[in-house]
C-alpha cells in the first residue's frame, strides 16, 4: 500500500508542474482512477537521453514525450553548452508536421533564451536535412530538431546536434544526460515569453541553393518522376528542388502530399514498411513515369522504386543497398574524390566500387552520427535508405538532395537508353551479385530483444544455411576499428560468402537481423539464376538465425 501511495504522490507531484493543459487532463484522470498499472509503467523512470536524443510515445508522465520531459531535456541541452564555452551562442531549432512537435520547438526555443544562449527557430515544419544545413550556415554552436522520422502517428522525438552539424555522440550525450539529471523543478527553468528569432524563408533558399552543389551543370534533367511525401514535410522542398533544377515536376501521390500527423492512409509511414508505397504504384500505374521517389515525414531518407514487370503493382521498391550502390556509381563517374562510408550494417559492395574507382572506404557503426565524422568524407549511406551526397552541405542524411541525384543518374541512364536496373546488372557483373534482405522483429515486451541477444552470445550459431559461421565477433568488446556497441556479427563461407549482423534498434522496439551473400555471376545470362540462388540463401538463413535467436 506504501509503495501505491508513493506512485500516487509521485504523479500529483508531475502533475502539480505540468504545463500542457492536454496531458495534465491525461494524468489528473489516470490518477482519479488509480489506474496503477498505466502510472506505473509512465512514472518507472525518466526518458532516457541518447545518441538519439530522445524518442517515444507521446503522453504523460516522465516516461513519455511531453512538455516537461522537452523542457527539461533543453535545459540540460542549454546547461551543458554553456559548461562548453558556449554561453551567448546560437541554437537553432527545427521541427516537422507530429503532434505537438511545434509546442516542443517553441519550449526549447523559451528554454534556450532563458538560460542566455541565442536561439533561431525555422518558419514552419521543414524537412530535417534544412535544420541540419542551417546550424553550419547559421553558426550556431547547436541544432534541435523536432521529429520521430518515420515511427508511428503517437510518438515524437528530439534530436541535438552540435555545431559541427553532425549528430551528438558519446561522451556528449551522457554529459547532456548528466545535466538533465540535474535540473530540480520546472519553475525554476525560466521561460521568457518571447526573445527568440523567428526565421523567415533566407534559410531555406540558401539551402535550396546549396543543392546546386549535388548535379553536374548541363546534366540531363528529363526523368519523370511520381512522388510522395508520406504524409510529411517534404512536399514543398522537393518540388521547389526540382522546380529549381530543370526537372519535370514529379506527379504526386495527392493522399499522401501534405502533412497530416495522423498518417492515416499507412501503418507505419515508412517507406520500407508492406503498404507503404501502394498508393504510390497506383498513381504509377495511372501516368506511367520513369521512377517513384519517396520521403519519409521528415525527409531525410529518400525511397526509390523502379518498374518491374515480374510484379503484380508493375513496380519494385529498390533495398537502400541498391540506392546506395547506383549513387556511389554515379558519383565515381562524375569524378568524385574522398571517401565513400558506410555502416557495418550497409553491403560490403560500397567496399568493390570504392576500391575499384581508387577511392577511400571506410566502415563506421550504425547512424549517421558516426557516418558524417569520417574524416574527408565524400559520400556516405546507411541502407535504412540514408544518404548523404553532399556533406559540406548536409553533415547527415538528405533525402532531398538524394532524390535529386537519383533524378539525375535516371535521367542520365535515361538519355543512353538505359534505367536503373541496368545500372544495378553492369554493378553485378563487375563485382558479384549482393543480394541483401532484413529479419526484423517488431516487439512489445523489449525484453523479448534481450533474450534473443542472450540466447546467441550463449550459443553462437556454428552454421545457417549450410554456410559455416568462421567468424563471429561480439561487438560489446569492440573491434580495431570500431568501438563498443550492442550487436553480433557473423562471417559465412561455403559455396557462397556471406555476413549477418544482429542488433537491437537504436529508435524503435525491434531486433533487427542485416544479411548479406555474395554470389559469383559469369554473365548477364546468370543473373536471373544468380538473384534467385541469393535469395534462396539470405531465407535460408533468415530461418536458421530466428531459430538460434527463439524468435
Amino acid at each position: 500500500m506504501q509503495e501505491q501511495d508513493d506512485l500516487i504522490a509521485r504523479a500529483q507531484a508531475w502533475l502539480a508542474e505540468d504545463p500542457d493543459p492536454e496531458t495534465a487532463d491525461e494524468l489528473a484522470q489516470l490518477i482519479e482512477k488509480r489506474d496503477l498499472d498505466e502510472l506505473a509503467d509512465r512514472f518507472s523512470g525518466l526518458l532516457q537521453f541518447g545518441t538519439a536524443g530522445l524518442r517515444g510515445e507521446l503522453g504523460a508522465g516522465p516516461m513519455r514525450m511531453n512538455r516537461n520531459v522537452v523542457i527539461r531535456a533543453a535545459a540540460g541541452l542549454a546547461a551543458y553548452l554553456k559548461a562548453q564555452g558556449h554561453a551567448g551562442g546560437l541554437v537553432v531549432v527545427g521541427y516537422d508536421a507530429r503532434y505537438k512537435s511545434a509546442d516542443f520547438a517553441r519550449d526549447t526555443a523559451a528554454v534556450m533564451t532563458g538560460a542566455g544562449l541565442r536561439a533561431a527557430v525555422l518558419p514552419r515544419p521543414l524537412p530535417t536535412p534544412v535544420l541540419a544545413y542551417a546550424i553550419r550556415h547559421l553558426g550556431a554552436v547547436a541544432g534541435v530538431e523536432v521529429t520521430a522520422s518515420h515511427n508511428p502517428p503517437r510518438d515524437n522525438g528530439y534530436k541535438v546536434y552540435l555545431g559541427d552539424g553532425s549528430q551528438i555522440v558519446s561522451p556528449a550525450d551522457a554529459e547532456i544526460a548528466a545535466q538533465i539529471d540535474a535540473i530540480g523543478a520546472l519553475a525554476e527553468v525560466p521561460r521568457p515569453e518571447s526573445g527568440w528569432e523567428d526565421l523567415g524563408d533566407e534559410v531555406l533558399e540558401a539551402y535550396l541553393a546549396r543543392t546546386d552543389a549535388v548535379l553536374t551543370p548541363g546534366s540531363p534533367r528529363t526523368v519523370r518522376t511520381v512522388y510522395t511525401a508520406m504524409h510529411g514535410v517534404g512536399k514543398d522542398v522537393v518540388m521547389a528542388a526540382f522546380a529549381r533544377h530543370g526537372f519535370p515536376a514529379p506527379v504526386l501521390v495527392a493522399e499522401q502530399a501534405e502533412p497530416d500527423p495522423a498518417f492515416p492512409t499507412v501503418a507505419f509511414p515508412n517507406p520500407e514498411e508492406p503498404g507503404a508505397m501502394d498508393l504510390s504504384f497506383a498513381t504509377a500505374a495511372r501516368v506511367n513515369p520513369d521512377i517513384v521517389i519517396a520521403n519519409d515525414p521528415d525527409a531525410d531518407r529518400c525511397a526509390v522504386a523502379v518498374p518491374d514487370a515480374a510484379s503484380a503493382s508493375g513496380w519494385r521498391m529498390l533495398r537502400g543497398d541498391e540506392v546506395g550502390a547506383l549513387l556511389a556509381a554515379h558519383l565515381v563517374s562524375k569524378g568524385a574524390r574522398g571517401v565513400f562510408a558506410e555502416s557495418i550494417v550497409s553491403s560490403s559492395l560500397l567496399g568493390r566500387i570504392a576500391e575499384a574507382a581508387g577511392v577511400g572506404y571506410e566502415e563506421t557503426l550504425t547512424g549517421f552520427k558516426w557516418i558524417s565524422r569520417v574524416e574527408g568524407l565524400r559520400y556516405g549511406y546507411e541502407e535504412a535508405l540514408g544518404y548523404c551526397v553532399d556533406p559540406e552541405g548536409v553533415r547527415d542524411k538528405d533525402g532531398v538532395s538524394a532524390a535529386l541525384l537519383v533524378a539525375e543518374l535516371a535521367s542520365v541512364l535515361k538519355d543512353q537508353g538505359r534505367t536503373l536496373t541496368d545500372l544495378l546488372d553492369d554493378l553485378a557483373l563487375a563485382h558479384g551479385l549482393h543480394a541483401t534482405d532484413q529479419l526484423s522483429v517488431r516487439v512489445e515486451d523489449l525484453s523479448v530483444i534481450a533474450s534473443a541477444m542472450a540466447a546467441l552470445r550463449a550459443h553462437p550459431p556454428v552454421s545457417l544455411a549450410g554456410l559455416r559461421v568462421v567468424s563471429a565477433e561480439d561487438l560489446n568488446e569492440g573491434t580495431a576499428s570500431l568501438p563498443p556497441t550492442d550487436g553480433l556479427r557473423y562471417y559465412l563461407d561455403g559455396a557462397y560468402k556471406a555476413r549477418v549482423i544482429v542488433r537491437p534498434s537504436g529508435t524503435e522496439p525491434k531486433l533487427k537481423c542485416y544479411l548479406e551473400v555474395v554470389v559469383p555471376v559469369a554473365d548477364a545470362a546468370d543473373l536471373p539464376p544468380a538473384r534467385t540462388r541469393g535469395q534462396d540463401v539470405l531465407d535460408a538463413i533468415k530461418k536458421d538465425l530466428a531459430e538460434a535467436a527463439g524468435i
